[in-house]
């Protein structure tokens, strides 16, 4: 499978033989550019914001998913599972985390999940092979909170985002931050991610860092 980052939360997870998922794009106020092109089987939205949920932005040939559930599309069987909390004022702050089970492969967007998960939502969760984790605060976890969450749910590899760049338009932490809560001081870093079932037999969790710009 193979993960590229098109910066903030949107990502696009492509496997050969089964469809084609992007996760949580986002429309021009955020800051970053969608490519033109960018196309997809499946969309996932993880909550109701212009960060996440900007559909237009993407070609998409199937399905848009806004809500919790469980799907079987194009040979993806993917899980949501509503992560809400209340602010100080009550309101309801909505968040759906998607798992993607690619047959071989197991990856899990965490969208703009703000706090720690409980135990019965890490157990839904299941097995996770690659975790995406906001770590830049900002609505979403912060640095300290994205590191509990990633040691919760021992992935193999995790990839953070929702994090300060040059292009983003939003007050967030920087990843510097989260790499120091982490323990890391010289991450991976690649223009995508290419995931097989051979290369995740490592005992130590890898931090890997993707680059948003793309030719």
């Amino acid at each position: 499978m193979e993960i590229t980052w098109y910066g903030h939360s949107c990502f696009r997870m492509m496997e050969r033989g089964v469809a084609s998922i992007v996760a949580d794009p986002f429309d021009e106020s955020i800051g970053y550019e969608i490519p033109p092109r960018l196309r997809a089987d499946i969309v996932t939205v993880s909550h109701d914001s212009p960060g996440h949920n900007a559909l237009d932005s993407v070609k998409y040939e199937a399905y848009a998913l806004t809500r919790p559930g469980e799907y079987e599309i194009g040979g993806v069987f993917i899980t949501g599972v509503a992560t809400h909390s209340h602010s100080p004022d009550e309101q309801v702050r909505r968040n759906i985390v998607f798992v993607y089970d690619f047959g071989t492969i197991i990856a899990c967007h965490l969208g703009d999940i703000d706090h720690v998960p409980t135990q019965p939502q890490i157990e839904l969760l299941g097995p996770i092979d690659v975790l995406m984790v906001p770590v830049g605060g900002g609505g979403g976890l912060n640095s300290a909170q994205a590191a509990e969450v990633i040691s919760l749910i021992e992935p193999n590899i995790v990839i953070p985002m929702h994090y300060q760049t040059p292009a983003s338009r939003i007050d967030l932490e920087p990843l510097d931050k989260f790499l120091k809560e982490m323990g890391v001081t010289e991450p991976e870093v690649a223009d995508s991610l290419k995931v097989t079932s051979s290369n995740l037999t490592e005992e130590e969790t890898r931090v890997v860092v993707l680059e948003y710009e793309h030719a």
